[in-house]
C-alpha cells in the first residue's frame, strides 16, 4: 500500500496544484490531509497564492482519493464548500502491524504505545523519527514551510514514511518495520 500525507495547504493554489501533481506521479492509493486546508491563519502571512476557491475545486476533484483531520484553521463554513469531511479529530491506520494515530496537531493525541506511529502537521516543520519509542512523521507544509525548510509532503510505502519536497525529491526516511 501506498500513501502519502500532506498538510498546511492555507489556501495556496499553486502549491495544492504542485500537490495534485505530485500525487499524479506518485500514485498512492490515499491522500491524507491533515488539516489547515483553505484559510491562513491570524499568526500566518496570506500566502503568495492565497485562493482557497481554486484550492475547494482543485480537492472536490479528488475527493474519493482524501482522508482529512481538522487542523486549527478549518471552520465550520469550510464543510459546507468541501464535498469531503474535515471534521474528524483524529483519524486511526494499521499499517504493517503498527497503530498509526494521523492528527493536525494542535490538539491532545491520544495516548500511543511503544512502536505506534503519529503523523501530524501544525508546526510546519519536517519531521521523520522516532522518540520515546513514538515514530514520529511530520510531512511539514504544503505552503508555508517554517525554520528553512523546503515545501514538503510526505509517502508511505513498504514500511518507510519518507519526507519529499513538493518536487519530490527525498529529503528525510525512516523505516517502521
Amino acid at each position: 500500500m501506498k500513501l502519502m500525507f500532506a498538510s498546511d495547504i492555507h489556501g495556496d493554489a499553486a502549491c495544492c496544484a504542485e500537490l495534485l501533481g505530485r500525487l499524479k506521479e506518485e500514485k498512492p492509493e490515499r491522500l491524507i490531509l491533515l488539516g489547515d486546508i483553505l484559510y491562513h491563519g491570524p499568526r500566518n502571512d496570506l500566502p503568495e497564492n492565497y485562493r482557497p476557491k481554486e484550492v475547494i475545486a482543485i480537492l472536490n476533484g479528488i475527493k474519493n482519493r482524501l482522508i482529512c483531520v481538522r487542523g486549527n484553521c478549518e471552520a465550520e463554513v469550510d464543510q459546507m464548500v468541501l464535498e469531503f469531511p474535515v471534521t474528524a479529530d483524529h483519524v486511526f491506520l494499521w499499517l504493517d502491524g503498527r497503530t498509526v494515530c494521523c492528527t493536525h496537531g494542535h490538539l491532545d493525541v491520544p495516548a500511543l504505545n511503544e512502536g505506534d506511529v503519529l503523523i501530524s502537521g501544525h508546526t510546519h516543520i519536517l519531521r521523520a523519527e522516532k522518540e520515546d519509542g513514538i515514530y514520529r512523521i511530520n510531512p511539514g507544509s504544503v505552503s508555508i514551510p517554517k525554520e528553512n525548510n523546503p515545501r514538503s509532503y510526505a509517502v508511505y510505502e513498504d514500511g518507510i514514511f519518507t519526507v519529499k519536497t513538493l518536487d519530490g525529491k527525498d529529503i528525510k526516511s525512516i523505516s517502521i518495520v
